[in-house]
């Protein structure tokens, strides 16, 4: 059973829901147990990024809708801030 997103806001007060965003760049890479999506948003400049089971179609151009939380993904030592996506629906 799929979750609305109105659960989720209810559930989790740290989840933000965004309608109608642009996806500008949509970058797929195979990872441990999935494939790692980032997507960036048009006028946005933190990535979105959550990890799926396989890959899908390309959603650059396209207008989605994004449940998701902010949070900080640290590589070589330096920490950047990331949106983890938990919901994303095309609009």
């Amino acid at each position: 059973m799929k979750s609305s997103p109105e659960k989720l806001l209810k559930k989790h007060d740290k989840l933000i829901q965004s309608d109608g965003l642009k996806v500008v760049s949509h970058v797929q890479r195979v990872v441990d147990d999935g494939v790692l999506h980032t997507l960036m948003i048009e006028n946005v400049s933190t990535p979105f990024k959550f990890v799926r089971p396989k890959k899908y179609k390309s959603l650059q151009g396209q207008r989605v809708n994004l449940t998701y939380y902010p949070t900080q993904e640290t590589i070589a030592g330096m920490a950047f801030q990331i949106m983890k996506v938990v919901r994303i629906k095309i609009s």
